[in-house]
């Protein structure tokens, strides 16, 4: 039972963190301010609370508030999915060129291509 709690607390820290770097900018800056504290300095509410001089509630809710932004404008755009999906993309087309004979790997342009997926599927 911890450890499937643990699990969807890592799920939504990422989650939230992917959304936060495609759609973050769209949120107001106090918004911006508690999911950089919450979520990204792991801040609990009650310290984002002192630190603000605001109530534990009114950072809740303006956490919940921007999370259902977040995923608002994920529902709307899909820039999270697309992007995961190319990546996915990309990893596969690096497998494919990975299982090519080595008197092929070698050649600079296979060679080339290999750094650039790496490079891409590593972000």
């Amino acid at each position: 039972m911890v450890g499937e709690f643990m699990t969807h607390m890592l799920d939504k820290l990422l989650r939230i963190g992917m959304l936060y770097d495609f759609y973050g900018a769209l949120l107001t800056d106090k918004q911006r301010q508690q999911i950089e504290m919450h979520y990204l300095n792991d801040l609990s509410l009650s310290e984002i609370a002192d630190e603000l001089k605001v109530s534990r509630q009114a950072v809740h809710d303006n956490l919940r508030r921007a999370e259902h932004i977040l995923e608002g404008y994920e529902r709307r755009l899909s820039l999270v999915e697309r992007h995961q999906q190319n990546k996915a993309r990309m990893a596969e087309a690096l497998a494919a060129l990975q299982q090519l004979p080595q008197a092929i790997r070698i050649l600079p342009e296979i060679q080339h291509a290999e750094r650039i997926l790496e490079a891409l599927t590593d972000q």
